[in-house]
């Protein structure tokens, strides 16, 4: 796990509302706020003393007036998914650690750490729907509390947090630590609780940077009790997520021969609105598909999987995840321009816990998120094409960069996932389609020039950003020395499969920044003495970096037919499937930080499965 990282999660609007101490008690405001906290914290009865016998609920603390009231939304117009509450030292008197401790401990704990409560503030009552929590919205919201008590001037953050369910191990990872000795059973609760603190000098853990972000903009997020009810909609400011999807508000695009990246529309949002109506009424649309009521469904059972055994509370959890929302205006609608499709998903965040639910148990959840930051680089998308969608299937990256000049053609097929319609479509269009149609929020680049010297630096380092790893798989020895040169650079690791005995190259140039290119085989070559070499020269430049002596029989026959009774390298479909498995486990590894040494590899499946290596009589 990183020191310090920023979550890719979606933008959350947030809005900041400092109560004044003397607004009355029976305020809709007031009431709203306790209700929210009161019941996302009875947990369907976990905590029944936060409801009346009446069945409302409660949680009425003078602590609410002086404080600081922080609610994140979806959108600026729907309900609050989270809450947290920041209370100053005005209040010191009312704090909830103050009550835990008792004051003279509370005053003496304060001491030992040379503070005071003149600049001690306490966090509280941090809530966030089920729904919501695995969206990430408890680390903004966590994040967002420290940056406005950070950004008001406090030395320090007090507070007590449950355990049963990790809620200290989770503060424990923005900086807060338990203070020894406090720890002890609250029967409000239902659970042990322990007195934590944070300090402002210090860094806010792993999400230090997140923290530092989100101070400099905590004045964009305050807002005002009259403003909240003079405003139409509550007011406040949208964090966007980098790399969060753009809409768009213009009719969707015709499709063409180069056209690879889809439209979304939200339809929440008015132009997208306009868009996606112009667009059903353009005749464009081929086919529609809507089955968001089926992936909400396995939204929820993903999370709860016994929903499926109870009809009624599944469908109170599918109606409690639209938060009012329509079914048409939920999530996100996607066209495919080259295929004529529209399609309607979940949310992105949503979208992906689900198509990648299956992954847990060997890639869990924080891993996915951490690959989901990575950017990877493919070159040559004939044996590559089978590396990116490999990748892109099991969540190995979120934004890729992918580079071939070569177009289509019908000798392909018998080793690409294609189909005769991608016939003299260049194969990085082919790629990012197939991609996009896997998950249409994926960040692709796609250079149909392939690899050049005028690309090579924008490849590596420009566009969107710098690459974390390359997966090379091109056919031009000058283009396979440059590219490792450059990665050899900049730190960035390679994986090459060679779609011949299972064969699989790893080159650890972020570890190994001295390492020799292609482990020393080609002794001192440069890319520059492999230019402009002939057919013959190509081939053996190509026999010296594979290893002439550890082909297989098959290919070493093959290999003096070429141009004659062959045109080309034989290359089955099987192999390069194979190279998509291999290159995939190895970068999920690199970028994971596991191991996986530099060297040559082989998974030769005539070896592996030969009658000798047989489990069974």
């Amino acid at each position: 796990m990183p020191a310090e990282r920023i979550p890719s999660e979606r933008g959350w609007h947030i809005s900041a509302l400092h109560l004044p101490e003397d607004l009355a008690a029976d305020d809709p405001l007031v009431t709203e706020t306790r209700n929210l906290r009161a019941r996302i914290l009875y947990d369907r009865g976990r905590r029944p003393d936060f409801r009346r016998p009446e069945g409302d609920y409660t949680d009425d603390q003078d602590l609410d007036f002086g404080a600081w009231h922080v609610f994140a939304r979806r959108r600026p117009h729907e309900r609050p998914l989270g809450y947290v509450r920041l209370s100053t030292p005005q209040t010191s008197a009312l704090f909830q650690s103050r009550a835990y401790l008792g004051s003279e401990h509370f005053e003496e704990v304060l001491r030992e750490h040379g503070l005071g409560p003149a600049e001690t503030f306490e966090h509280s009552r941090l809530v966030v729907e089920h729904h919501a929590r695995k969206l990430g919205l408890g680390v903004h919201l966590n994040a967002v509390a420290i940056a406005a008590a950070r950004h008001l001037g406090a030395k320090a953050m007090i507070g007590t947090s449950g355990t049963a369910d990790g809620q200290d191990l989770f503060h424990e990872r923005f900086g807060f630590r338990p203070l020894p000795g406090t720890r002890r059973y609250v029967e409000q609760y239902t659970e042990d609780v322990v007195a934590m603190l944070y300090r402002a000098v210090d860094p806010a853990g792993e999400y230090h940077a997140l923290v530092e972000l989100l101070e400099e903009e905590f004045p964009a997020f305050v807002t005002s009790v009259d403003r909240l009810r003079t405003a139409p909609a509550p007011t406040g400011h949208t964090r966007t997520a980098p790399g969060a999807p753009a809409t768009h508000p213009h009719p969707a695009p015709a499709a063409g021969a180069d056209c690879w990246q889809p439209v979304l529309f939200d339809l929440a949002n008015e132009p997208d609105a306009s868009a996606f109506d112009t667009l059903l009424g353009s005749g464009r649309v081929r086919e529609l598909l809507d089955t968001v009521e089926e992936q909400l469904t396995e939204l929820v059972t993903s999370r709860d999987p016994s929903l499926r055994r109870d009809a009624g509370a599944l469908s109170d959890a599918v109606a409690e995840q639209l938060t009012g929302s329509g079914l048409r205006e939920y999530g996100t609608w996607v066209w495919y321009p080259w295929s004529g499709r529209l399609v309607h998903l979940l949310p992105r965040e949503e979208f992906r816990l689900v198509r990648t639910d299956r992954n847990r148990g060997r890639i869990e959840r924080p891993q996915q998120r951490e690959l989901l930051g990575r950017r990877v680089g493919v070159i040559g998308l004939s044996v590559g094409s089978s590396a990116a969608l490999t990748f892109a299937m099991e969540g190995i990256a979120g934004a890729f960069k992918l580079a071939d000049f070569d177009a289509l053609s019908l000798s392909n097929l018998n080793r690409l996932r294609a189909g005769v319609h991608h016939l003299g479509i260049n194969k990085c269009v082919i790629a990012a389609r197939q991609m996009a149609e896997i998950d249409p929020w994926l960040d692709i680049e796609i250079y149909p020039g392939g690899l050049t010297d005028e690309t090579m630096e924008d490849f590596f380092t420009g566009g969107s950003g710098p690459i974390d790893l390359l997966v090379e798989e091109c056919d031009t020895p000058y283009v396979k020395f440059a590219a490792r040169e450059r990665a050899r650079a900049l730190g960035v690791p390679v994986v090459m499969d060679a779609n011949d005995r299972g064969m699989l190259d790893i080159e650890r140039f972020d570890l190994e920044p001295d390492r020799p290119l292609l482990h020393g085989l080609l002794g001192p070559t440069t890319a520059r003495d492999l230019a402009d070499l002939t057919h013959q020269e190509t081939v053996d430049t190509i026999l010296a970096m594979v290893g002439r002596e550890t082909i297989s029989s098959d290919m070493a026959a093959a290999i003096p037919r070429i141009g004659t009774t062959l045109s080309s390298w034989p290359q089955l479909a099987s192999g390069v499937a194979l190279g998509g498995a291999l290159t995939a486990e190895a970068a999920r590894r690199i970028l994971l930080g596991l191991p996986r040494p530099s060297g040559r590899y082989y998974a030769d499946l005539e070896v592996l499965t030969s009658a000798d290596r047989s489990t069974v009589a």
